[in-house]
């Protein structure tokens, strides 16, 4: 199978023209025309998710968050990024990323979350402002079936998150009943859970100041930016194995968080 089939498929899902200008989704590594004989999936590519694609027989890695975000003016191994290049390039390993454009639509990132917690009448939480499809743009709301305690539903939060520590506000819901989330760094859209009446916004990457702006509100729960999209493996995997048949596709085993708590 040619890697523009697998990218074709994966862009009618998440087109490109989804992601914002700052990103870098899209082959990064590698040519369209590359014979693909197996896939690793993983939310990051380092040099050990590529040793393990050598070890598995992967000529293709597909990544949630691109090798590659700013220019590159040498290649001599001096950091993680330049010697992850060479050697996928030394393997003749194709390196392709699905980013933020996989963040902004309905059934992505997100939902990955909304689906764990069984949300119900789920909607985008921001809608980009460039489509008019209601199933583009970031994050998700919707309730849970009945109405649940703050703090049990943040006990139970960490769990189903698989998270060993969860940043949150003041708990100034008793009760947690509508419930808004975004994977990755969601901190602007914040403002899009209050207005949707929120009780709760589960995201990441919250700044300190950025807390305060919760305003007893609605409850901010920041379970970390690696624990919220540690899902989207398994989402990219679906849709590869459920479109591909006859095509080998593998969860990557390294662990790629970067963060580690005591």
């Amino acid at each position: 199978m040619k890697l523009t089939d697998i990218t074709s498929f994966l862009e009618e899902i998440a087109p490109l023209s989804l992601q914002e200008e700052y990103d870098n989704s899209g082959l990064i590594i590698g040519s369209y025309n590359l014979l693909v004989d197996a896939a690793l999936i993983t939310i990051d590519c380092t040099e050990l998710v590529v040793d393990e694609a050598i070890q598995n027989g992967c000529n293709l890695i597909i990544a949630h968050h691109p090798i590659i975000f700013n220019p590159i003016k040498k290649l001599n191994g001096n950091d993680y990024i330049q010697r992850t290049i060479i050697k996928a390039l030394k393997n003749d390993i194709a390196i392709y990323a699905i980013h933020t454009n996989l963040d902004s639509i309905k059934n992505g990132v997100s939902s990955t979350i909304s689906k764990r917690l069984g949300l119900l009448d789920t909607k985008v939480l921001c809608q980009k402002n460039l489509f008019s499809n209601l199933n583009f743009g970031y994050g998700i709301i919707g309730s849970l079936d009945s109405p649940v305690n703050a703090k049990d539903f943040l006990i139970s939060l960490k769990s189903i998150m698989k998270t060993s520590c969860i940043r949150h506000t003041n708990l100034t819901k008793k009760e947690i009943k509508n419930v808004a989330v975004c994977g990755g760094s969601g901190s602007a859209f914040l403002s899009n859970a209050k207005e949707l009446n929120a009780d709760v916004y589960i995201s990441s990457d919250f700044k300190y100041h950025e807390f305060f702006d919760a305003d007893d509100d609605i409850i901010i729960a920041d379970i970390g930016h690696f624990e919220s999209e540690q899902f989207t493996k398994e989402l990219i995997y679906d849709l590869l194995t459920k479109n591909f048949t006859k095509f080998a596709v593998r969860l990557s085993k390294v662990n790629t968080n970067p963060i580690n708590y005591l």
